[in-house]
């Protein structure tokens, strides 16, 4: 078994596979019998997956609360309720009394007994936030208000929510799909009772971790050290000869700067701080696998959501899920390179705000070219695929002439379908990053989303280009950089 082969399961959930979208919208969820029945949905009434090409929003009377163009503030709060018959109707009949004008609803399974959800709504003012949550304290259970702001364009109401600032994203931590310390049975460390708390333990240290804090340094055992020198072992001595150029050379930097090292498993915060010296890129700690719009929100921020835990020791060249040495040997070396950074990132801001059928298309281009992708670099074809650079088996056999290799098109790439439990049989081969990074920008541009964002670098937000005020004042941002540019091409 390669390294990473049966890992494809777990990043396929991960990033992959979206939530499923309810078209029948409420009216389905009303006769649902409770919430086990539908343990991860997602619900949009005034914008479906399966019309993508719908761009205004349905009647207001569509909607419990009616006037939409009365709606100022757009809010997402968060709650659990227990799992019986009915509990899921019984919210949602309160919140038709309310006259919430509910625009979308997200579950997560939580302990035994318990589904949290996420419930975005369109408020006048904050008086009525207030009246909503006092009253759905009385029969839900941690319920706290996660964002609140302008709704702006009448578009952004149809919209999923998306992060705006990097602190946004504490939120993920409580809407993992899976936890890391939640292991099949036929995981290799299932009937380990040791190695299961140590996963647990690590888990838990993730879960406490707020932006702007340092990040959680792990202290390894012996036997987790034992484990990461073999895979490095094995993975650097096949990197030479079968990744990219722009991976071989960050390596030996991170060897340098980060500790990277047969004997020692690097901390993320010291590699987190090289990739931010580097391209702006830094690590956040994950308890689990991420949702895929979750997954991919981050990375519009420049943000990598790394787990800390290791495989276990007893078949250290195999994993069913990504694990430490996916995320450091795999995928950290590339987001310390420009143009990767770039290209990566050009994904994530595709994302924001995208619809359901649009993030799948997102998460598949994502695989095929930061989990599977490859390049052409002069005569040969190299890897740069994390989950190649991190499986020595497919990294091997992916430059055999067994798969079938195509230029990197991201429309084409955005409907391939692929196996999970087996090696891939066709990768498309990329000219280039900066070239990846203008196809994925253009593909993006066809995508129905009716607004546009960018990303601030100076206050590590997105805005959305919804005002004449704030169109004109990036126009002229880009207007500086291109007189700046003159002057130094002049001045050469």
């Amino acid at each position: 078994m390669s390294l990473c082969r049966a890992s494809r399961l777990a990043l396929n959930a991960s990033l992959r596979a979206p939530l499923r979208t309810l078209v029948a919208g409420q009216t389905a969820l009303r006769a649902a019998p409770c919430a086990a029945a539908i343990p991860r949905f997602a619900v949009s009434p005034r914008f479906h997956a399966s019309t993508a090409t719908q761009e205004k929003p349905a009647a207001a009377a569509a909607v419990p609360g009616g006037d939409a163009t009365k709606l100022k503030l757009r809010t997402t709060i968060r709650f659990k309720i227990g799992d019986k018959v009915g509990a899921l109707t019984d919210v949602l009949r309160e919140l038709r009394q309310l006259n919430v004008d509910l625009t979308r609803i997200e579950s997560r399974p939580r302990e035994a007994g318990t589904y949290q959800f996420y419930l975005d709504f369109g408020a006048r003012d904050e008086a009525q936030i207030d009246e909503i949550c006092n009253h759905m304290r009385s029969f839900t259970e941690d319920l706290q208000v996660v964002s609140t702001g302008d709704m702006g364009l009448v578009s952004m109401q149809t919209a999923p929510w998306f992060p705006r600032k990097k602190s946004d994203m504490d939120t993920f931590a409580e809407k993992v799909m899976e936890y890391g310390d939640e292991l099949d049975a036929d995981h290799p460390g299932f009937t380990d009772p040791v190695y299961r708390e140590r996963r647990a333990e690590i888990t838990r240290i993730a879960k406490t971790y707020k932006y702007g804090q340092e990040l959680p340094r792990i202290q390894y055992t012996a036997q987790e050290t034992a484990t990461w020198g073999i895979v490095y072992k094995k993975l650097t001595a096949l990197y030479k000869t079968h990744a990219c150029r722009e991976h071989q050379y960050v390596l030996p930097l991170l060897e340098h700067n980060c500790a990277y090292a047969p004997d020692n498993i690097p901390q993320i915060e010291d590699v987190s701080r090289f990739m931010k010296e580097s391209t702006g890129w830094t690590l956040r700690p994950v308890m689990g696998l991420l949702s895929s719009r979750d997954f991919l929100n981050a990375l519009a921020f420049r943000v990598f959501h790394s787990t800390q835990y290791i495989r276990h020791h007893s078949q250290p060249l195999y994993t069913p899920e990504p694990d430490v040495c996916h995320e450091l040997l795999g995928h950290v070396p590339l987001y310390a390179d420009p143009d990767f950074a770039d290209f990566s990132q050009e994904i994530g801001l595709a994302s924001l705000g995208a619809s359901d059928e649009d993030i799948e298309k997102l998460a598949t281009i994502y695989w095929f070219t930061v989990e599977f992708g490859l390049c052409r670099q002069g005569d040969e074809v190299r890897a740069y695929g994390a989950g190649l650079l991190s499986s020595f088996g497919e990294l091997e056999y992916c430059l055999s002439d067994k798969p079938q290799k195509v230029p990197f098109d991201p429309k084409l790439a955005a409907t391939q379908k692929y196996p999970i439990t087996e090696y891939q049989p066709l990768y498309f081969v990329a000219h280039s990053f900066k070239e990846m990074k203008e196809q994925v920008r253009d593909y993006a541009a066809t995508m129905q989303r009716p607004f546009a964002v960018r990303y601030n670098a100076l206050t590590e937000s997105v805005e959305v280009l919804d005002t004449k005020d704030k169109t004109l004042r990036y126009a002229q941002n880009i207007k500086g950089e291109l007189m700046r540019l003159i002057s130094a091409i002049e001045k050469n």
